[in-house]
């Protein structure tokens, strides 16, 4: 059976809408049943800076490599850490289940 929904007012401000929602079920507006997950494609995941020592020769290597592949010496960091994280995980993981 079809639930008739309340229509959402317009508000004038976040502040408006932050206090009308805390105050109201969205169910009583939204048909939550046809609701899709959401993607945001577009946005950047939040960095965080950190501090970390290398040896000069390893920071000289890294950046050797950089400049061969064309990208920022610390674009080409997060890079390879991300990949080693990645297979770490995947490895972790087979070894938890097998």
């Amino acid at each position: 059976m079809a639930r008739d929904r309340k229509r959402i007012p317009r508000f004038r401000s976040e502040e408006e809408e932050r206090e009308f929602w805390l105050t109201h079920d969205s169910a009583d507006y939204l048909d939550w049943g046809k609701a899709k997950p959401a993607v945001f494609s577009n946005l950047r995941p939040s960095t965080k800076s950190i501090s970390i020592r290398l040896p000069e020769s390893l920071l000289a290597g890294l950046k050797t490599l950089a400049n061969k592949m064309d990208v920022p010496y610390q674009s080409l960091i997060k890079m390879l850490l991300s990949q080693k994280v990645k297979e770490g995980i995947r490895r972790s993981s087979a070894r938890n289940t097998g």
